[in-house]
């Protein structure tokens, strides 16, 4: 029959009483036995004295040899030793561990201490092997977007020792190189940039500026890149003022557009929405006409070098590292950035922030 866990308890406390009585009427007797022996008594309270320290002492040895019989102590080095060593695997980068054989011996004791040590550890292990997957994962992409420009730039710099080559064909290569370093450069920043934005210790200045001024600011600083596809451009921005980091937001605002331009066709459209709505929120939608995307590329989009099905990239360039910039970026300001798209019909991010409330960094 199993004893409900309360009942337990209650068993446990008048067990732990009744081995304190025990021992507290042995040294009652112990004591008594010495008093009659020496023919001494002391002062009443100096007896009771006496007889407490002694009780706890005596009830102190008893736990002591309790827990030092050999099939406690097996018992107990039967878990103890296993987490030990769950312990210094995860010291030496072994993320890979399985207590769920000496978890499950206390299925019926939650509460158990052994039972939560067990599953902190497993539950340590399994986050720590998350972040090294994590970790490796980001060394390899940082890794691939590194190599590829490398070997672009080691490759024409050898062919320009060849001397039969043509002014021409010269000048390609060198354009080549100029535009590798510099995708190389970007990578960089960008990587600073996200390395500084997750740090503990990065602050920004937050300001009271007109949005709509910053958005035709950012759209006519683009005009080479979305004129020479012939994209027309829809704005439509309310006179808004906005409480937030002018160089910050000016990055989230440039990635957007680039984003939109690249993805947009030739003689496509992109739209500019700014409103302010009656809870003190500012939306700001952009548009565009261009390729879309599925499902999942967009579930995924603002994860670190992710760049969604290599149709959808071929020619597009970039490190993947803009969205999850503008996402870090955003939620700096706690605010909130959704994605709406189809394949084929384009693309639709609506970036929703506070208007003046001031707030802090998370």
């Amino acid at each position: 029959m199993k004893l409900p866990e309360y009942l337990k308890r209650i068993l446990g406390m008048l067990a732990v009483s009744a081995s304190l009585i025990v021992m507290w009427s042995c040294s009652y007797w112990l004591t008594e036995t010495v008093y009659d022996t020496i023919h001494y008594r002391p002062h009443e309270f100096a007896r009771l004295l006496i007889n407490s320290i002694l009780g706890f002492f005596l009830f102190g040895c008893c736990i002591y040899v309790i827990t030092h019989i050999k099939w406690v102590k097996e018992r107990q080095d039967k878990f103890i030793l296993p987490m030990i060593h769950a312990m210094k695997m995860m010291a030496e980068g072994n993320f890979n561990i399985d207590l769920s054989y000496y978890r499950n011996q206390f299925n019926d004791r939650g509460d158990h201490p052994y039972y939560k040590i067990i599953d902190s550890i497993t539950h340590m292990a399994e986050k720590l092997g998350e972040m090294e997957g994590m970790r490796q994962e980001f060394i390899s992409n940082v890794s691939h977007e590194i190599q590829s420009p490398l070997t672009s730039i080691s490759g024409f710099a050898h062919a320009l020792k060849n001397d039969d080559l043509s002014l021409e064909e010269r000048e390609r290569y060198l354009h080549i190189i100029e535009m590798e370093s510099v995708r190389l450069s970007k990578l960089s920043d960008n990587l600073l940039k996200l390395t500084s934005l997750e740090s503990d210790h990065f602050s920004f200045e937050r300001t009271d500026y007109r949005l709509d001024h910053q958005l035709r600011r950012i759209i006519l600083a683009n005009e080479p890149q979305w004129a020479e596809k012939e994209i027309h451009m829809d704005i439509s921005l309310e006179k808004i003022t906005i409480f937030a980091d002018l160089e910050l937001m000016d990055q989230v605002w440039t990635n957007l557009i680039h984003n939109s331009i690249k993805f947009t066709p030739e003689a496509g459209t992109i739209s500019f929405r700014a409103t302010k709505t009656f809870e003190n929120e500012l939306i700001i939608t952009i548009k565009d006409s261009g390729i879309g995307m599925d499902d999942d590329t967009r579930m995924h989009i603002f994860e670190r070098f992710y760049k969604g099905d290599q149709s959808r990239n071929r020619n597009a360039g970039g490190s993947g590292l803009g969205l999850s910039i503008v996402k870090k970026i955003i939620d700096l300001h706690e605010g909130e950035i959704q994605v709406q798209s189809v394949m084929g019909k384009g693309t639709t991010m609506i970036v929703t922030v506070h208007a003046h409330q001031h707030i802090s960094k998370k």
